[in-house]
């Protein structure tokens, strides 16, 4: 069973008129379902935030993987002799 991240959800049919599914979603995201099975999520512009967007350079995303190895490195571990 798939977790959905959304306590919105629409199905397809409801899609026709997506400005009613976001009106009723309040500006959050929506998940999308057709024949109960999640197809994908529709994000509402406000949703994503007002935050400064830019690209990492290379050195932040490795200075951030880094950071997070040691929480990951009992996973990594595990998918090594898989």
């Amino acid at each position: 069973m798939t977790r959905l991240l959304t306590n919105h959800i629409c199905t397809m049919t409801e899609l026709r008129e997506p400005h009613k599914v976001l009106e009723r979603s309040g500006g959050k995201p929506v998940a999308i379902l057709k024949n109960s099975q999640l197809v994908g999520y529709l994000v509402p512009e406000e949703a994503t935030g007002d935050g400064d967007h830019r690209a990492l350079s290379r050195d932040e995303v490795q200075a951030l993987l880094d950071e997070s190895r040691a929480a990951a490195q009992p996973v990594l571990d595990y998918l090594q002799d898989k």
